[in-house]
C-alpha cells in the first residue's frame, strides 16, 4: 500500500480562531474540511514543505511552530501520513487556488465542519489543548 507524507497547517490568528478550509470539489474527499497543507517532497524538512504549500495554495508567508499531531489514517487507496504544525499568517493576501473556502473558526466550533478523515485527531487534539 502507498504511504503519502504529507503536512497541514494549524492556523491560528490575533483572537484564537483557526483556518479551516473546504477542499475544492474537483479534488479527491472535495467538499470536505482540512488544514491546508500537501506532501513532502524528497529532501524538504516538514517546517519547509509546510511553507511552501501553504504559499502555493493560499498565497500567504507562514511561521511554522509546534507540532500538533501526527497521524497516519488508512484510505481506501492509500495511507497518509498527516503531521501537523500550529502555525501563523506573517505575509500576503489570501488568495485560494485549491479550495473552495475557507473560515476563521474558534475553538469548540471546529466540531460543526465535516472534516477529511485524516484532519480529525488534530481536530480532537486542539480542543484538548485549548482546555
Amino acid at each position: 500500500m502507498k504511504i503519502v507524507h504529507v503536512v497541514g497547517a494549524v492556523i491560528e490568528n490575533e483572537q484564537g480562531q483557526f483556518l479551516c478550509a473546504k477542499r475544492a470539489a474537483h479534488l479527491s474527499m472535495g467538499g470536505l474540511w482540512e488544514f491546508p497543507g500537501g506532501k513532502i517532497e524528497r529532501g524538504e524538512s516538514h517546517q519547509a514543505a509546510l511553507k511552501r504549500e501553504i504559499l502555493e495554495e493560499l498565497g500567504v508567508g507562514i511561521a511554522v511552530g509546534e507540532l500538533v499531531e501526527d497521524v497516519v489514517h488508512q484510505y481506501e487507496h492509500v495511507k497518509v501520513h498527516l503531521i501537523t504544525f500550529i502555525a501563523k499568517i506573517v505575509n500576503g493576501e489570501m488568495v485560494l487556488k485549491d479550495h473552495d473556502e475557507v473560515r476563521w473558526m474558534q475553538r469548540g466550533k471546529l466540531y460543526e465542519l465535516e472534516w477529511a478523515p485524516a484532519d480529525v485527531p488534530t481536530v480532537e487534539r486542539i480542543d484538548v489543548v485549548g482546555e
